[in-house]
């Protein structure tokens, strides 16, 4: 499945990266890294065993990979928070997994979400990287909807070697990303 968008990147989107920002060198046309997906426990009643564990399977089930529990780094009484007190779950694709992903993301996931429109355009960070919020993980056909107790949301990280946001953006347009205008 992942095959498809990343041979479309070999054969189609390298070509037209080159052509439209005149590249001279093959190593400066950008591509993607890696893709982060983090997702954390958002309210104190919530940091129980059984809501962290549903989060890693469900986080498990999306992405084929089996994730890092994340922890606080700091103590902050206001949030019932201590010191190395587990908050949530990450995980890191690169390669075919990374290619899997993406391509499930942009024409499984994505179209899924009511009303959808397209992903905000503005997202980038400044070096070409690109984060994107999802609200509910039942939207992914992975996820069964009669065994989630919780909705959960997640954060996904496009990580690309871009310069600039623009060639990120571009990148990402040629990749099939459905960004709104």
């Amino acid at each position: 499945m992942g095959a498809n968008l990343k041979e479309q990147y070999q054969n189609e989107v390298a070509k037209a990266l080159t052509e439209k920002h005149e590249y001279t060198n093959v190593f400066q046309i950008p591509q993607l890294e890696k893709i982060v997906i983090n997702s954390s426990i958002s309210t104190t009643t919530d940091r129980d065993k059984d809501a962290l564990n549903e989060i890693a399977e469900n986080i498990a089930l999306i992405t084929g990979q089996r994730p890092v529990m994340t922890k606080a780094r700091l103590s902050i009484s206001n949030f019932k928070l201590r010191e190395e007190m587990t908050i949530g779950t990450k995980v890191t694709l690169r390669g075919d997994r990374m290619w899997e992903f993406l391509e499930r993301l942009i024409h499984i996931v994505l179209p899924r979400i009511r009303d959808f429109r397209g992903v905000n355009g503005k997202s980038f960070d400044g070096r070409g990287n690109y984060a994107l919020g999802l609200e509910d993980q039942t939207i992914f056909p992975e996820i069964n909807p009669d065994k989630v107790s919780k909705i959960q949301g997640m954060d996904i990280c496009i990580v690309t070697t871009a310069n600039t946001n623009k060639e990120a953006y571009d990148l990402l347009k040629e990749l099939g990303m459905p960004f709104a205008n």
